[in-house]
């Protein structure tokens, strides 16, 4: 007679991590600072947040929250302290949720690094930073179909992601990405051959002033890049066959549209 052993549930991470900014005598403060399981948010200088997922990546059934409130007037750069690496999934989707709110004539960039889908990735993701009245921001997302340095190839994959910025509940932009197998090929209605992708998206009065010499600055025989604008909004976006040509012009246009130098745990 064979004994049947009881399945196991394998243990799963689950992180939360929030972080809240208010102007005072003239400068950012932290206010509070809240974390729990396996998500960190380590603050530079007042003016930088850093999130951190110490699980080392996600899979099935993972969920990782990042939350930020930016008070009026206030101007903070988020970043993460490293790419998120999503694994191969044998029990449905990760969970990643991202919840930004910034106070009215604050600003906040969003710039966080790459995330790299392995093979039978499955992962869903929702980014959402609320402006209030005369609020900017400043957002990029970069994704990565494994590393080419390794050898790596992605076959089969299940990654959604949704990024709302909206004012209010007035939407100002909105992406669906959705990346499946059909998608992963050459065809011209997929990724066409690239492996990497990202998407910049500049919401200010004057975005549009920055056109100019931001496609002056996109030729490069690495990758493909566009960049349109109109009132109020500039949206970039880009393709490569590797992650690191991408990762360098990304930084060009990044350290363009900011005026200043990346986050400083960017390395490029």
């Amino acid at each position: 007679m064979t004994a049947h052993l009881p399945i196991q549930r394998q243990q799963r991470s689950a992180g939360h991590a929030s972080a809240s900014f208010a102007q005072r005598d003239g400068r950012a403060r932290l206010v509070d600072l809240r974390q729990q399981g396996s998500a960190k948010a380590i603050v530079l200088d007042q003016r930088e947040v850093v999130y951190l997922n110490t699980s080392g990546g996600l899979t099935g059934g993972d969920v990782l929250e990042y939350r930020l409130s930016i008070g009026p007037g206030t101007r903070i750069t988020a970043t993460t302290q490293t790419a998120e690496r999503v694994y191969r999934s044998t029990s449905g989707a990760a969970n990643i949720a991202v919840a930004m709110d910034v106070g009215e004539g604050a600003h906040l960039d969003w710039l966080p690094q790459e995330t790299i889908l392995f093979d039978n990735a499955n992962a869903r993701r929702k980014t959402e930073v609320t402006l209030a009245p005369g609020a900017t921001c400043l957002m990029a997302e970069t994704v990565v179909l494994g590393r080419a340095a390794m050898g790596e190839a992605v076959a089969h994959v299940q990654f959604h992601d949704w990024r709302l910025i909206q004012r209010g509940a007035h939407p100002l932009h909105l992406e669906a990405l959705r990346l499946e197998d059909a998608r992963l090929g050459p065809s011209p209605a997929g990724l066409d051959g690239a492996r990497a992708i990202a998407s910049v998206v500049l919401i200010a009065p004057d975005a549009a002033d920055a056109l100019a010499a931001l496609r002056a600055c996109l030729a490069c025989p690495d990758t493909r890049a566009a960049a349109s604008a109109m009132e109020g909004r500039l949206v970039i976006r880009l393709m490569a066959r590797d992650g690191w040509p991408l990762r360098r012009k990304l930084a060009e246009i990044l350290t363009l549209l900011r005026r200043a130098p990346l986050p400083r745990v960017w390395q490029i």
